[in-house]
């Protein structure tokens, strides 16, 4: 078949004979059901019928040039979400706090239909001034809230009364696991609450309003359930001494039950060697030995998961998973850092779990770590000693930026007078301290070495404040976030995502030392980043269980 003529033109439009001499179906040569499925496919509508009505008006175009334009195939059908639960939907009130400590809170009820009391929308819009992680919550969600509203005039033109009766669809801004409906107050309630509760305090008009639904919905045939989902620990003892059901906001919780954290650690079966030591293979290779393994044990295992195992009478076995790779796994050996020879900055391992912690911390293709235990365990000594090796003396990083939640466990002392590095220094003592330790392992440099020595290692590492990182990049540091426990999952992320090109992340943090309201051990910023994190090839964890400081910190941590 010859070719169409090129355009006369630059630009011009091919007529709608050309574009069906080139989408006709071409002579059968094998079998007529392939054909057919060919010829369907090349039926695709190529040019604009707007744009080509005046040629269509000069040149009629025969009968057959209407197929395309009525075999359209039909619009793929959205699938209806499935809801997870088993049991029937319920009716969440969300009290104003659930809003404040997680904006998506909205979309994370799976099936089940939220409800929003009016003076809830009234406390958002109290809290939606400032530059704090609550006022940017509220008008977070505020600006969803409007999003989901946008439609009410659509569904009043389609007969509902005031465009909420039937509910706003949750999964409308493209949240597809909400399943359920959102529900605004719009009618006065008016129940009678206990003498003993004031009328005008915001908490007891929402346990009114509680109340008010749970003898709606009765009425109903079949009724749902109503459960007040609140932060506040007062507010659900009030709901329950009403006989009002209340639950916590357990969502923004990354593990149920903080004994379940990964602990970057595993410890070998007693007989390891003997049901692995037919199929393994084993090689030197830079001052390491490696242990390629099979067997049940693997799936189990993580990438830069530590192992070990010791027997009495055997010679102790420290490795680290490398590579994994269907199902077999390589295991490497680590450097000693308990011994002299391989101090870091004049420090040395004292147990094994700070072993391990040392062969992250010097490990140039870990960007990400993550070390967890109890005072005393020596995470920040370890960090800045790894990092002022790594920055004086392997120059693998160009200075050290330290950084930590202000957080105040007492009554906070006012407003600091200096510059950001002096407002900052009262939170540093924990780096004073250990710097003063680090300082004293240079025996032989004298009173004057040690003051140079000091004021050398000052200039290397900055001290800088949370509220100023957005919008940052860090390009080849060494970045130490001290008492990381006390930081939001959304504070991680942005803290996280500063990384620039050849940038190491040191996270650290005791979860029995929460001071931030409304965090626990399961919704922690760092439980959640070691959960995230876990299994990545360029990052591990370490849990620091025993204590080094002193004894007498010891035995405090254990008995008080």
């Amino acid at each position: 078949m010859p070719l169409p003529k090129p355009p006369a033109k630059r630009a011009s439009l091919l007529s709608v004979t050309d574009f069906e001499s080139q989408a006709a179906a071409k002579p059968a040569k094998r079998s007529p059901r392939g054909n057919a499925e060919v010829a369907a496919a090349a039926e695709l509508n190529l040019y604009d019928p707007v744009s080509l009505a005046p040629t269509r008006a000069a040149s009629p175009a025969p009968s057959a040039a209407a197929a395309p334009a009525s075999s359209k195939r039909p619009e793929p059908k959205a699938r209806p979400a499935k809801p997870r639960g088993s049991g029937p939907a319920k009716l969440f009130v969300l009290d104003t706090n659930v809003l404040m400590h997680d904006p998506m809170s909205l979309f994370r009820f799976d099936e089940h239909d939220v409800y929003l009391p009016m003076i809830t929308l009234e406390e958002l819009d109290d809290h939606k001034k400032g530059m704090t992680e609550v006022a940017r919550n509220a008008r977070q969600v505020s600006r969803d809230l409007d999003a989901l509203a946008a439609n009410m005039s659509a569904r009043k033109a389609h007969g509902s009364m005031d465009g909420l009766g039937e509910g706003l669809p949750l999964a409308h801004t493209g949240h597809r696991e909400a399943a359920g409906k959102l529900f605004f107050q719009t009618n006065l309630v008016n129940v009678t609450l206990p003498a003993g509760l004031p009328q005008g305090k915001a908490d007891n008009q929402i346990l009114g309003v509680v109340q008010a639904l749970r003898d709606q919905q009765a009425a109903l045939s079949p009724p749902k359930e109503v459960v007040l989902v609140s932060k506040d620990i007062n507010m659900r003892i009030k709901a329950r001494a009403l006989g009002l059901p209340a639950e916590d906001y357990f969502n923004d919780k990354t593990l149920e039950d903080g004994d379940l954290l990964y602990t970057g650690v595993l410890q070998l079966p007693p007989d390891f060697w003997d049901r692995h030591g037919k199929t393994m293979e084993s090689w030197n290779q830079g001052g390491f030995t490696y242990y390629r393994i099979s067997g049940p044990l693997v799936p189990a295992l993580l990438i830069n998961q530590f192992v070990y195992l010791e027997a009495p009478g055997a010679a102790p076995l420290h490795a680290k998973v490398t590579e994994i790779t269907g199902k077999t796994a390589v295991l490497r050996t680590l450097r000693e850092y308990t011994h002299t020879k391989n101090a870091v900055w004049g420090v040395t391992a004292r147990n094994r779990e700070q072993n391990f912690a040392l062969n992250l911390l010097m490990d140039p293709d870990c960007d990400f770590i993550t070390l967890t235990g109890t005072a005393g365990t020596g995470k920040t000594l370890m960090t800045l000693a790894a990092g002022l090796s790594q920055v004086m003396d392997d120059r693998r990083y160009t200075e050290i930026i330290v950084t930590r939640v202000t957080v105040p466990v007492g009554e906070d002392i006012g407003f600091l007078p200096g510059t950001e590095e002096e407002k900052m220094s009262p939170w540093m003592g924990a780096l004073d301290d250990n710097l003063e330790v680090l300082a004293k392992t240079d025996g032989g440099a004298g009173e004057w070495g040690r003051a140079a020595t000091n004021d050398l290692v000052r200039s290397k590492i900055k001290i800088k404040s949370m509220n100023f990182m957005r919008g940052r990049t860090f390009l080849n540091k060494f970045v130490l976030i001290d008492e990381a426990q006390n930081l939001t999952p959304k504070q991680m992320k942005t803290l996280i995502t500063r990384a620039g090109p050849g940038t190491k992340i040191v996270c650290l943090g005791n979860l029995a030392q929460i001071d931030t309201p409304y965090l626990t051990e399961g919704s922690s910023g760092l439980t959640y980043a070691v959960d995230r994190f876990k299994g990545w090839p360029h990052s591990g964890h370490v849990t620091l269980a025993r204590g080094e400081r002193s004894r007498l910190a010891d035995f405090a941590s254990e008995v008080l």
